[in-house]
């Protein structure tokens, strides 16, 4: 007895129901003439993840329902093939004021023009990026299934996380655990998502198949890296990360198994794990290129100053999406330094993007002008700089308009933390690539993408002297962050520690962080939160970033 299994690792996008079908259904005949019988597609693969609203509008289930239905009638006659497929099912009752769900987050197995099961996900979760009992209501049976002589047991990515749903499934006879996923990238989460699975392995004696999705959704990243598990927890399959993948698996008749069936794979299908920063890069990568994509602009523009961030930003864009898209505009200010233009114009000749200068001085003087009358008597500062800023951002969006590229703003976490940045000037733009990025993994990522080159577009791409010199805005003369900043090393470790992880100032002082410094940087947090509410969507790649799962009101007055 051998059953050929095939993992559809595929990058759907949400709403685009009769795409995503389409994908579906050429994955599966193909598998199906390769001698697959049973086909994964990641959770709630017709719609894509995540739908949010989108799942209240019954125009949108009744179009998921016939994308469904098309699935279903397009492999009707592929005989034994069985295709799980995972869709939201049902509706609910709103009024203005109540809304009362009876939607499930549900996968089905089509075999021969009919389903021959339905599972709904037991397990909802809503921390983090996840708010699924605002959908969906709790599922409350067991989905196992036969095929070719193997039983399989169905649950839907959270249910894994859980003791009762892999064992429910077990007992009411299934052999093989599959597992439909879209499990969103933080750094690290691959490793830890892996560990979990070997422990729901040794809890319920049964091999698991782990079947995820890839691909960028807004803020969102899904890696891929599906999986499967043999009876003794070890990784038999794994897909490749941040790209779409066909994975193939045997189960096997193994009297060593509890239930009899065992999980096995050829040798080329167990892919290994990346280094952190080379999946934090194929992340970034990934997450400009499907929002870019997805959106249908044109290209990029971005502003160029000679700094670390902007240089970062224009590296993972080319690698993105070509160096063709994109265009790098220098905008300097009287306050910028001649270093900045050769390194500038030296990283443009490596990567091969189109290149301009716009100098900024003569506008700035205009807007000085302008507001002498209004500003008599007062002494220049962070207005004067801000407005520079702002020059710049309203150049940008100028030509982001006429040309129908999308800005890519430079700014990364820490700035964004503290508010180092200025609202509708560096701010301004459409997507925030590096968000989600501390200052100190900047650096690291820059120096790791010149000793790497992992798409082809060229070695050692960004300047030495930009990752070495001292980071500047270049607004007054002399300027260094630092001067308004603690060192990037302690910013950033309280940073990570109060804003990610929730850590209290008191246990931050305690562990001999200096009082100054743990007043300054939380009190920044607190008051920037207007900034945050304001600035363009982001890539996540922690566990907790400025976006989605980071909800903190504007107007409160608590400390600690």
């Amino acid at each position: 007895m051998t059953l050929q299994i095939r993992v559809a690792q595929l990058n759907f996008v949400v709403g685009d129901m009769l795409g995503n079908a389409r994908k579906i259904i050429d994955f599966a005949t193909r598998a199906h003439a390769e001698g697959a019988r049973l086909v994964l597609t990641p959770e709630l693969s017709i719609c894509g993840y995540a739908a949010e609203d989108l799942l209240l509008r019954p125009a949108f289930i009744d179009a998921c329902d016939d994308a469904l239905k098309t699935v279903a009638r397009e492999l009707a006659g592929l005989k034994g093939l069985h295709v799980v497929v995972g869709h939201p099912e049902g509706g609910g009752v709103r009024t203005r004021s109540v809304a009362v769900t009876r939607r499930h987050n549900r996968a089905s197995v089509l075999c021969e023009g009919k389903v021959v099961c339905a599972y709904d996900k037991r397990e909802l979760p809503n921390y983090q990026v996840f708010d699924e009992r605002r959908y969906f209501t709790p599922g409350n049976g067991v989905g196992v299934f036969e095929v070719e002589g193997v039983k399989v047991g169905l649950l839907i990515c959270e249910d894994a996380w859980f003791d009762e749903p892999a064992r429910l499934a077990r007992d009411a006879g299934a052999q093989v655990l599959a597992v439909l996923n879209a499990s969103p990238f933080h750094a690290g989460k691959g490793a830890e998502r892996e560990q979990r699975m070997r422990e729901r392995v040794a809890d319920c004696g049964l091999p698991l198949i782990y079947a995820h999705l890839v691909g960028g959704q807004d803020e969102v990243i899904f890696e891929g890296r599906s999986f499967a598990l043999n009876a003794q927890g070890q990784v038999v399959a794994r897909a490749e990360g941040f790209r779409e993948a066909d994975l193939a698996v045997q189960a096997v008749a193994s009297p060593g198994g509890s239930q009899g069936v065992d999980l096995t794979a050829g040798a080329d299908a167990l892919v290994p794990l990346a280094a952190p920063d080379a999946e934090l890069w194929d992340a970034l990568v990934l997450g400009v290129r499907d929002y870019l994509g997805k959106n249908g602009f044109k290209g990029a523009i971005l502003g160029l100053s000679g700094g670390i961030d902007s240089a970062l930003v224009l590296a993972i864009a080319v690698d993105a999406i070509g160096a063709d898209k994109i265009h790098a505009v220098m905008m300097p200010s009287p306050y910028t330094a001649d270093i900045s233009w050769i390194d500038s114009r030296d990283m443009v000749k490596r990567l091969g993007v189109r290149y301009d200068e716009i100098a900024i001085a003569p506008l700035f003087e205009g807007f000085r002008t302008a507001l002498a009358g209004q500003f008599a008597g007062l002494a220049e500062d962070t207005t004067e700089e801000n407005i520079q800023a702002r020059i710049r951002g309203t150049l940008l969006m100028a030509l982001s308009n006429k040309t129908g590229a999308i800005v890519l703003t430079t700014g990364n976490k820490s700035e964004m933390a503290t508010g180092y940045c200025t609202l509708y000037g560096d701010m301004a733009g459409g997507f925030a690539v590096i968000k989600d990025v501390l200052k100190t993994k900047v650096f690291a990522l820059a120096r790791w993408r010149n000793q790497n080159d992992p798409y082809g577009t060229g070695s050692n791409p960004i300047p030495e002297r930009i990752i070495t010199r001292p980071p500047s805005a270049e607004l007054r003369p002399d300027q260094k962050d630092q001067d308004s900043l603690p060192e990037y090393e302690v910013l950033d470790a309280i940073i990570e520690r109060y804003m990610e992880n929730d850590e209290g100032m008191a246990a931050l002082v305690a562990d001999g962080f200096e009082p100054a410094d743990v007043e300054k940087v939380t009190r920044l947090i607190k008051l920037n939160e207007y900034k945050r509410r304001q600035s363009p969507v982001g890539i996540r790649v922690t566990h907790r970033s400025f976006g989605k799962d980071w909800r903190y009101p504007m107007t409160n007055r608590f400390r600690a």
